[in-house]
């Protein structure tokens, strides 16, 4: 039976570096004056021992720790790796390390995940919405620590936001669509009352449509399972029952590519007989047959731009950011929405 190692302390590096523990411990908070050979000497101690610091008692007097919360809807979204990258390569030069919890869309859940990082007195919080519930707004806005919601601009932040106006990015789709000369327009998408971005961005659309007198002519909405066969399922089903339909619009690029897959079995010309866009703009479009229509989302920009903001908050040396950031998508045409 093997028997349980004790944790490593200040004491062990103290004597395998030779100096006092005093020193070891400025030495490690980069404070006091150290020369510049015994820092060596504890740094080479810590790494032989794989000696970790206990951040969370040198948090007892900062009453902080150099993580950075990230809560986020979901880890099989194509989009939210992106948003990590982004917010990994901006805190790289920094003491800052992102930590990341994940909500499953559920504002329950949300609400769970955001005590317990806060519990760990965080330097900031990077989280996706603007939606919150009640109970995450309180613990948000009575934390006195640096929130940045992302994703979205189209409201009011508790602190700062970064992202984009999803409601334009519906109305400039819609706008591509009719000018390219389409009329009978579907929709498919995730069910809206979880995903608020994707309902903005389905009432921008809507909004621009009727401007111009024209509705939507038919509409599906799926929870679960694989987006790119359910992207297949309903193009099917509403080619069924529309057969009228000369357009279609997915909530996302996944689904919208099961769509174009579907289509093309059928022997269906796109964009010839029946045109298509998506959303997102992710990797996964550029391996398909045709390059699907659709609107980067600014993904990984969101995710720097808000680290960003956290790093500068967090050390009055950094050139301070503004509280709201707003990015553009642009529309990229690829093979599946022609231009006139």
């Amino acid at each position: 039976m093997s028997q349980q190692k004790r944790p490593l302390t200040l004491r062990d590096v103290s004597e395998v570096s030779g100096v006092s523990e005093m020193t070891v411990s400025r030495v490690l908070r980069n404070r006091g004056d150290v020369s510049a050979a015994t820092r060596e000497k504890v740094l080479n101690a810590t790494k032989t021992l794989g000696y970790v610091p206990n951040k969370i008692a040198g948090a007892l007097a900062s009453q902080r720790v150099n993580l950075v919360a990230v809560i986020i809807p979901s880890l099989s979204n194509m989009v939210f790796p992106e948003v990590m990258t982004g917010i990994s390569d901006a805190l790289d030069d920094t003491p800052l390390q992102p930590v990341v919890g994940v909500t499953n869309y559920l504002p329950e859940r949300e609400e769970k995940v955001l005590y317990e990082m806060l519990s760990w007195r965080p330097s900031g919080v990077i989280i996706a919405g603007l939606e919150q519930s009640e109970t995450s707004r309180a613990m948000l806005i009575n934390s006195g620590i640096p929130v940045v919601q992302i994703m979205d601009i189209d409201g009011e932040p508790i602190d700062a936001m970064v992202g984009i106006s999803h409601r334009r990015a519906g109305r400039k789709m819609a706008e591509a669509i009719l000018k390219s000369g389409y009329q009978n327009i579907g929709f498919m998408g995730t069910q809206m009352p979880l995903d608020h971005r994707a309902r903005k961005r389905f009432e921008g659309f809507t909004q621009a449509l009727g401007k111009q007198g024209v509705e939507i002519m038919d509409q599906e909405f799926y929870t679960g399972g694989s987006a790119l066969a359910k992207g297949r399922e309903m193009t099917a089903a509403m080619m069924e029952r529309s057969p009228e339909l000369d357009f279609m619009y997915y909530s996302n690029d996944m689904i919208g590519a099961g769509g174009l897959l579907h289509l093309r079995e059928q022997g269906i010309n796109v964009p010839g007989q029946m045109g298509l866009a998506g959303f997102n703009k992710v990797e996964l479009i550029d391996g398909l047959p045709q390059k699907l229509a659709t609107m980067d989302s600014c993904r990984f920009e969101i995710g720097q731009m808000a680290a960003k903001i956290i790093a500068a908050r967090n050390d009055p040396s950094l050139e301070p950011m503004t509280n709201v950031i707003e990015l553009s998508p642009k529309i990229a045409y690829g093979d599946t929405l022609r231009r006139k």
